[in-house]
């Protein structure tokens, strides 16, 4: 598939490979970051890691378009998405998923589920609940009923159900028990598209993704394989001051 200048998915290669160039972006006049690239290829899994207020967050909410972007360019299967609404984005194929979750609370699991169908037919619930038992079980209960990892579990399985080629997600670990970190890294784990994953979990971060981009004062500071930083330790102390358990 690819993308029209509008944002619309259209029939071709396999899409998911996004692109970031001298990326420069903030919030009004405020500038985050300060030339951030990076290329994730189609089916990649990126983790974006750094210590706090490094723009880990700003990276993913300008690649949305919810920040004030200064310069640089972002493009998904070739096509630029800087003229481009968040709407538009979201057509285009980027799934986001934020560290606040965005339950609507007054809505039941389901309710929630139904508004990230985007006009699929109702059937296609029950890819969430495939892939999240745990809501099928929880479909009649309001989304202010759930538990945090519940409530998680639904923010993430409703951007998949819009059918992204990118799916962006901002700690979706934070506060959640163990075992429910487990569940949700498992399913995250089956997902055969382009991933992008800022979390503060570093061994879990690690052992999901391919690469890693490590940031630091708006701008890239290292970037490389995965399993590569994992195993420096010298790196993980540079960039994030810890390092690995052997």
């Amino acid at each position: 598939m690819r993308i029209d200048q509008t944002g619309t998915r259209q029939h071709g290669t396999e899409p998911g490979l996004l692109e970031v160039s001298d990326l420069r972006a903030g919030y009004g006049a405020t500038l985050i970051l300060e030339g951030v690239s990076f290329t994730v290829p189609p089916r990649g899994r990126l983790a974006l890691l750094g210590r706090n207020g490094v723009g880990k967050t700003t990276t993913l909410a300008t690649l949305v378009g919810q920040t004030t972007r200064h310069g640089g360019s972002v493009r998904v299967d070739g096509v630029e998405l800087g003229s481009l609404s968040s709407s538009a984005r979201a057509a285009a194929g980027l799934g986001y998923v934020p560290q606040t979750r965005d339950v609507f609370k007054s809505l039941t699991v389901e309710e929630n589920l139904i508004t990230g169908l985007k006009g699929r037919p109702r059937g296609a619930l029950e890819e969430a609940y495939s892939l999240f038992p745990r809501l099928g079980e929880r479909r009649r209960n309001g989304g202010g009923e759930l538990s945090g990892g519940e409530q998680q579990m639904l923010s993430v399985a409703r951007a998949l159900l819009g059918q992204p080629t990118v799916l962006l997600l901002d700690e979706p670990l934070e506060g959640l028990a163990p075992v429910i970190c487990d569940q949700l890294m498992d399913a995250l784990s089956k997902l055969e598209m382009t991933v992008i994953l800022v979390e503060q979990q570093i061994d879990r971060a690690l052992a999901f993704a391919d690469r890693v981009v490590f940031l630091d004062r708006g701008r890239v500071a290292h970037a490389g394989p995965a399993d590569g930083a994992a195993a420096d330790s010298a790196l993980l102390e540079r960039h994030l001051g810890v390092s690995l358990a052997a």
